[in-house]
């Protein structure tokens, strides 16, 4: 290494993703001072405010010389303040005030307090997921040591200040092992059993939850769709690594961060719906991720359905076929995944009350056929399944005399069901189905098809619309424990229709 040189390894934030930065520091005569290069924005312009108090608080003599800083590739944007502790590291390094031994094979992310602290930073789960799969240690503020150790493979070491992470570097002092226990779940999930009654939605619901499909509950004010809806995270197994590093990554990168509490559980987002666009699918000037992303490989619910913006419902149809939403600016463009199950809600009129058996509906056909044109078809068309859900009266309810089945007890034959299908399509839930996995996983007598393609024609449905209901019967097969999918699947299956049937 060249006398007053320095080169220090840290990661960008990019989407997801977490690109290797190299950060250069150079030492020169002249007159003192200290450039930022690279394309850094704002708050890392900053920072060398903050890493000359923060080295001075430390203890160290800052060089008076002339500092040049490249946050190398210089075409990656550079944002927030975790290029801190790497910067003041190579300044230190290249002034030989710390040993440069561990640089090439350790990762530094942090931002610095002006008295010398460390401090948080957001989307450390990538960085230790990146820096683990380089093989390199990865050196994270303190408060971030429960997100770093979700990467159980990764080489994690926690500091307190920048002056633990010198004296670590110099040999003086050991960086603990990142570490995280999982408390217990102090907030455990509603129940599916608090649901009096509705055993054709609750049907639904386990059919819904053991194949992955999307859910559209239509009834009256009250009738428990919002219930229903809450109750489906417990019914779906817990997140396997895999998928669970997949959805802490997006939350990680969020402003909010991360919180370890909610590891491998099941993502619930309910956005209100006067969401805009951009809260929905993600964006601004520069993209971060939207509620389809934290729904990631979980459940997005949109209550009150038609009430969102069309526009903004529209733009969910691409993320929902392909699992993935790319946002580009014109200076910018990020990809995020986005595979998230839909369940939503809606009332059959804008007053709510068509086909109640208790109240009259104040609404013209027009009103009515206006305010379903909201949803338009093809959205409707990647609803696997929608159906009513009645009003239930008080005298109902006293007459239910058996016990309601718990979600333990569903989320049993859930997880049975997913088994059997994951065996046979190779890890894929039916709701992801295409091609001749699906003619395999099916593999329909000619008289079933026939069946089929008859309440196809008389409902006049898509051809999406025909696969979904070939899906959703693959499930209910599934659910029976059965290997061939009958004819009494494929007829379950066509009854979740119900708008097909009003608007056909």
């Amino acid at each position: 290494m060249k006398k007053g040189l320095a080169t220090v390894l840290s990661r960008a934030q990019y989407g997801i993703d977490a690109p290797l930065v190299r950060v250069e520091v150079h030492l020169s005569p002249g007159l003192p001072g200290l450039s930022l290069v690279g394309l850094p924005e704002t708050a890392v312009k900053e920072s060398k405010d903050r890493v000359r108090a923060a080295i001075l608080n430390a203890g160290f003599d800052f060089p008076q010389k002339r500092i040049t800083v490249n946050l190398s590739p210089a075409d990656l944007p550079k944002e927030g303040g975790r290029f801190d502790l790497p910067i003041a590291i190579g300044i230190l390094a290249a002034a030989g005030q710390v040993d440069m031994a561990r640089l090439a094979e350790t990762e530094f992310i942090g931002e610095l307090a002006l008295g010398g602290e460390l401090r948080a930073v957001t989307g450390v789960l990538p960085v230790a997921l990146m820096a683990s799969r380089a093989r390199r240690v990865l050196v994270v503020p303190q408060d971030n040591e429960a997100e770093a150790a979700l990467v159980e493979k990764a080489v994690t070491r926690v500091a307190t200040s920048l002056l633990q992470v010198c004296a670590w570097m110099n040999g003086l002092e050991k960086l603990p092992q990142a570490t995280y226990s999982p408390n217990a779940d102090t907030n455990p999930l509603p129940d599916l059993s608090e649901v009096k009654g509705q055993q054709r939605a609750k049907r639904a619901l386990e059919i819904a939850a053991a194949g992955g499909h999307n859910l559209l509950f239509v009834g009256p004010p009250g009738t428990g769709k919002t219930m229903l809806a809450s109750r489906l995270p417990g019914l779906l197994p817990p997140l396997d690594e895999s998928a669970a590093l997949e959805s802490a990554a997006v939350a990680s990168v969020a402003s909010s961060g991360f919180d370890p509490a909610q590891w491998r559980r099941v993502p619930f987002r309910a956005p209100h719906h006067t969401a805009s666009a951009a809260a929905l699918v993600g964006g601004g000037s520069k993209p971060k991720p939207g509620e389809i992303s934290f729904a990631h490989k979980g459940i997005l619910f949109l209550d009150e359905l038609p009430e969102f913006d069309r526009h903004v419902l529209e733009v969910l149809r691409e993320p929902m076929e392909s699992g993935r939403i790319t946002i580009s600016r014109a200076a910018q463009q990020a990809e995020y995944p986005a595979e998230f199950q839909l369940v939503a809600a809606m009332n059959p009129c804008p007053c709510g009350f068509l086909g109640d058996a208790e109240r009259p509906c104040r609404c013209s056909p027009g009103q009515v056929q206006s305010y379903r044109n909201r949803l338009s078809g093809p959205l409707l068309d990647r609803i696997d399944m929608h159906l009513e859900v009645p009003r239930m009266t008080p005298s109902q309810w006293r007459k239910i005399t058996q016990a309601e089945e718990s979600t333990a007890e569903v989320a049993s034959r859930v997880r049975a069901a997913r088994e059997r299908q994951q065996q046979r399509n190779a890890g894929i839930l039916n709701a992801r189905l295409s091609g001749k996995v699906l003619e395999e996983a099916m593999a329909l007598p000619e008289k079933e098809l026939q069946f089929v393609e008859q309440a196809v024609e008389r409902l006049r449905l898509s051809a999406r619309a025909y696969f979904r209901i070939l899906k959703v019967a693959r499930t209910i097969a599934d659910l029976a424990g059965s290997k061939g999918v009958g004819r009494n699947h494929l007829a379950e299956a066509i009854s979740y229709r119900c708008l097909d049937r009003a608007m056909g």
